[in-house]
């Protein structure tokens, strides 16, 4: 199952009763109907492990891109009148700031250790709070509350599956507990984040700025309020795209579906 496509509806899974198997190229699976598809008796997989590196990878690029405005920058640079570059074009600093991670799976803990590098103070929120020797490793403090962490991080990076619980997650509220100088990242799902309220939030100054690599819908139409702002970055869902994670996809892929067809565990089985 690549990109999404074909569309896993009742009619196709109908018209497939030999079909044993849908292996996703990808960790989410929030574009399937799980029920739907496991009432069919069709195992699922995803291939979380090849996505986590390339994905926390984006994740600390956007931050980064963000935090020292290199997309205005580069504008600036390759622009055919400039002269010199304005004093006032400030970043905010990343070494010694506070990220928040909101969702610390695999992809979350790798951008933590990332995050380490840059000497950070790590906050994340989760469902369940990690081993005590996880934390000390990449100095992160547990948040049991989302608000806690809203109210202290400088940069507030989203990494969540996209579930009816997490459909927006960060909206007009959560916006307006984080500080006026965060910035929020989302590498999860677009609909993890109301895009109206972000819009108001940067708009208004409530937050400093945001990087997303996801939106909804994607693309989003040309006209869309977030496509006029000047403190927002927005890349093509760049998240797991490298050569190596690609390859790396599909090999992940065949190994769910070899192992599916020869009646063995399933590595990434999805339940």
């Amino acid at each position: 199952l690549w990109w999404h496509k074909p569309v896993i509806n009742k009619e196709l899974l109908q018209s497939l009763p030999n079909l044993k198997v849908i292996a996703n190229s990808g960790a989410g699976m929030d574009h399937l109907d799980l029920k739907l598809v496991a009432s069919f008796g069709v195992k699922m997989a995803n291939a979380p492990r090849a996505v986590s590196s390339s994905t926390a990878d984006t994740g600390m690029a956007l931050l980064l891109a963000s935090a020292r405005r290199l997309v205005e920058g580069y504008h600036i640079a390759i622009s055919p009148d400039m002269e010199y570059c304005e004093a006032d074009i400030l970043g905010v600093g990343v070494t010694g700031a506070t990220l928040g991670i909101i969702g610390m799976g695999s992809i979350g803990y790798k951008i933590a250790l990332r995050a380490k590098a840059f000497e950070m103070n790590i906050l994340y929120h989760n469902r369940t709070q990690r081993k005590e020797q996880e934390e000390q490793a990449v100095g992160a403090t547990y948040c049991e509350k989302i608000d806690s962490l809203l109210q202290q991080a400088d940069f507030v990076i989203v990494v969540v599956s996209l579930t009816p619980q997490t459909h927006k997650l960060i909206g007009k509220r959560e916006l307006e507990l984080m500080k006026p100088t965060a910035t929020l990242i989302n590498i999860s799902r677009g609909a993890v984040v109301d895009q109206e309220a972000l819009v108001t939030a940067l708009q208004t100054g409530v937050i400093r700025a945001a990087a997303l690599d996801v939106t909804y819908p994607e693309p989003l139409p040309r006209d869309h309020a977030l496509l006029k702002l000047k403190n927002i970055i927005i890349t093509p869902h760049l998240g797991i795209k490298t050569d190596k994670a690609t390859y790396m996809i599909t090999e992940e892929a065949v190994e769910n579906i070899l192992a599916a067809l020869n009646g063995l565990p399933i590595p990434s089985e999805v339940l």
